[in-house]
């Protein structure tokens, strides 16, 4: 190999693509002789290469790691009911390297369905890591298909809580208007024509002077659906920056998330075909905020 190219004497030496040997050297991650060197620098006899090639971690990964924060609600054969708090991500996925729900269960010692991609195995609703609430995992294959079946058919009943701003006029009503990615932000969703199918029931529960808590139920079950068709409205969810929300209220209700939370989850036992309800409760933070809204009256 004497007078090739680094890149070129890396990849025979370690079975590398030159594109991967190249990139390597760029991350500085090889020398010539104790020195930093460039992919077209030339091997020579007697020279020492030293090359340090990282472990490459795959994204997908399901790591087990207990989390702090997640609650069980229910756990059986079938079944296993979480109240997942904010921070946390539902599933592994490219770009997120927080904590995951997936990887509590797995770190917890909790056995459940291997239906699905490897890594949302039993997964058959999701929350934004920006919301809390309680969602359910299945156990078992069998109550996988079932619950999936259910999702899809819209016969589980998906309570939410959210406080938004201003008052919504109707004071209960519904919004039916399809949900699509934002056609500037891939990370945002809007309300366009040729969206997906998309509707959110609402009713208020309490009227304040700057906000409004509301119940939402999903009929469907959109990505951001909530958020979206609250901001759609001229009423965000209170300290949703994301979409539109004012920033003053938020610093001053001390909100660093959307005021959004699953409040309840309503289904037929995939098991023993009784209908079985969930409930969680307002986490600190959204209950500090709510109280605020309540005291500015």
């Amino acid at each position: 190999m004497a007078g090739e190219r680094v890149d070129a004497a890396m990849a025979r030496l370690f079975g590398l693509s030159r594109t991967r040997a190249a990139d390597l050297i760029a991350d500085g991650h090889v020398e010539l002789d104790g020195a930093a060197v460039a992919k077209s620098d030339r091997v020579l006899p007697g020279a020492v290469l030293d090359v340090r090639i990282p472990v490459l971690t795959d994204p997908l990964e399901v790591v087990p790691e207990v989390v702090e924060g997640i609650k069980i609600i229910h756990d059986d054969d079938a079944i296993v009911v979480i109240d997942k708090p904010v921070g946390v991500a539902v599933h592994p996925s490219p770009g997120w390297s927080g904590p995951t729900v997936v990887g509590h269960l797995a770190g917890a010692g909790f056995r459940i369905s291997t239906s699905g991609a490897s890594e949302r195995q039993g997964i058959v609703q999701r929350l934004d890591v920006g919301t809390s609430g309680v969602m359910v995992i299945c156990k078992s294959e069998h109550a996988y298909s079932v619950l999936k079946n259910a999702f899809r058919h819209r016969t589980v009943d998906k309570v939410y809580h959210a406080l938004v701003q201003g008052h919504p006029d109707p004071l209960e009503g519904t919004i039916d208007a399809p949900i699509g990615r934002h056609p500037k932000s891939d990370w945002k969703f809007a309300v366009m024509a040729d969206g997906r199918h998309s509707v959110t029931h609402y009713e208020t529960l309490e009227a304040h002077r700057f906000a409004s808590l509301l119940e939402v139920h999903l009929e469907t079950g959109r990505t951001h659906q909530i958020r979206v068709h609250m901001a759609a409205l001229k009423h965000p969810c209170v300290g949703d920056l994301t979409y539109g929300a004012d920033p003053t209220l938020a610093k001053r209700v001390g909100l660093e998330r959307q005021w959004l939370h699953a409040m309840r989850l309503g289904f037929e036992h995939p098991d023993t075909g009784e209908h079985v309800e969930y409930e969680s409760t307002y986490p600190a933070d959204l209950e500090h905020a709510l109280a605020v809204i309540r005291d500015a009256d």
